[in-house]
């Protein structure tokens, strides 16, 4: 009698040992951020998920709602794009988002860099290289 109460214990606390692990090993694989109320289109909320890929590529995905047409806001401008940080704190161009009519968006990109910062400028011209001054989103450091 001794020896299954015993058994059943070690399982009790092998299960859970096993379930804290599983949980910890999930919730540190992505990392979820908001962006912060924006000042340039005030509706606009959305977040990210930054999460390792089998590669040890970083896998970035936002999802947006209420965005506003390009066209609408003043200045009317071209395009709007996704900027990240990194660690040395320099922009990098990671592509483009286009509002819909729905005012949903979902953007999804790869970098081989881990991004300290996501932000979103309304810019002219979709290639450039610099972020301009009008920034629709942006998210804390993380």
């Amino acid at each position: 009698m001794k020896t299954t109460k015993s058994n059943t214990l070690t399982k009790t606390l092998f299960s859970g040992i096993l379930v804290t692990i599983m949980i910890l090993t999930f919730s540190s694989c992505a990392k979820k951020e908001y962006f912060l109320l924006s000042s340039v289109v005030p509706a606009a909320q959305g977040q990210i998920t930054v999460k390792n890929d089998k590669n040890n590529n970083y896998v970035i995905q936002m999802q947006i709602t209420n965005l506003a047409d390009i066209e609408r806001l003043q200045p009317a401008k071209k395009s709007y794009i996704v900027w990240m940080e990194t660690a040395d704190n320099r922009p990098k161009n990671i592509g483009r988002v286009s509002s819909s009519n729905k005012l949903k968006v979902s953007f999804e990109t790869v970098s081989t860099m881990r991004p300290t910062k996501i932000f979103i400028t309304a810019e002219e011209d979709e290639t450039t290289q610099y972020p301009g001054s009008m920034v629709v989103l942006t998210t804390d450091r993380f």
